[in-house]
């Protein structure tokens, strides 16, 4: 039995009420077809805590990180009922749809990862935490991981800056995301994220990210970070 959601759906019932919404095919309809991919995403619930945001600001952004859900459960309902055979490089409903879901998805996630790992009034890394020792090992110190996630921060092409374990290179890298897919190493498991698109920032600090980048940093939650790298400490010994 799926569990039930906020609206009292379960994953069934919501998964069949935005394939109607967008006329598509029920299951039923289409049990001819030999593939069915579709997923429903929903939001989590965050206590956005700082008083570096304005509320008007965090409304907005909350909002935002919805539209970008509803875009991806569309366009995952769409893919469960495009043509396959009529697929180009060129122009071709297939392909559009898997650009967006790539685009939305990143879109959500990366939301999601940033509004958890915010807001924390009493931020507080500990020097003995896996996070500390990670991050120390990796960029030479603390401090040096600081200036190196800033700069990526600033380099940022209304995007992303993302601290994260890259599999390949079996170590933490900063990275400098721009929209929301463009430029991410494959193999990447995000353990610190930060939004730098303008919206985020310009309704209180105007143009002036580099301000807005000190106050996010120093309410971050490390916390739910420190949960981050136990992950990626697992899938690192999973993976040697």
């Amino acid at each position: 039995m799926s569990e039930k959601n906020d609206i009292g759906l379960s994953q069934d019932e919501l998964r069949k009420s935005i394939r109607e919404s967008l006329g598509l095919p029920t299951r039923e309809e289409k049990e001819e077809q030999a593939l069915t991919e579709a997923y429903v995403t929903q939001a989590k619930k965050f206590d956005l805590r700082t008083e570096l945001l304005s509320d008007k600001n965090k409304r907005a952004h909350l909002e935002l990180m919805d539209g970008y859900i509803d875009s991806l459960n569309q366009v995952s309902a769409k893919l469960d009922a495009v043509d396959r055979a009529e697929v180009n490089p060129n122009s071709s409903e297939f392909r559009s749809l898997k650009v967006d879901e790539a685009y939305n998805l990143n879109g959500a996630f990366l939301h999601g990862m940033f509004f958890e790992n915010i807001s924390d009034l009493q931020s507080q890394l500990q020097m003995d935490s896996l996070a500390f020792m990670r991050l120390e090992r990796d960029f030479g110190s603390f401090d040096l991981w600081q200036r190196d996630f800033i700069a990526c921060a600033m380099a940022s092409r209304n995007g992303w800056v993302l601290t994260v374990y890259n599999l390949h290179l079996n170590r933490y890298i900063n990275v400098v995301v721009d929209l929301h897919n463009q430029n991410v190493p494959i193999a990447s498991y995000p353990v610190v994220v930060l939004d730098c698109w303008e919206h985020s920032y310009y309704r209180d600090y105007l143009r002036d990210r580099k301000t807005y980048v000190h106050a996010m940093m120093k309410e971050l939650d490390w916390e739910v970070i420190e949960g981050r790298f136990k992950k990626a400490d697992k899938i690192s010994k999973v993976m040697s």
